[in-house]
């Protein structure tokens, strides 16, 4: 929740709206937030600085896999069968770990 509230903060949102934004936090949690960042920027800046490079860290994880079912979403917007026989020996040949046609 910290990033969130520090996040609306930064952006000039009251602890009233970050409060309407996330109803289950109360207004006094969304003060408390506040005040600590504003008491503890430095630290809080260094632990959401760390956050974003472990979730960057997972999105590149996450990017070099193998993603059948989007590629699959893909071609099922195609109207060519040709394509669509092309990608499934593609993927087929990915999971193999061959590169023949």
């Amino acid at each position: 929740m910290l990033d969130s509230v520090v996040a609306a903060f930064h952006e000039g949102h009251s602890a009233e709206t970050i409060r309407q934004q996330y109803p289950a936090a109360s207004l006094e949690e969304i003060y408390g937030a506040i005040a600590y960042y504003l008491a503890h920027s430095a630290e809080v800046d260094d632990y959401l600085d760390r956050q974003e490079d472990v979730w960057s860290q997972r999105r590149a994880a996450s990017d070099q896999h193998d993603n059948t079912l989007v590629e699959r979403l893909r071609i099922s917007t195609e109207p060519s069968q040709s394509a669509f026989r092309r990608a499934i020996r593609a993927t087929e040949r990915r999971r193999r770990g061959t590169s023949a046609q």
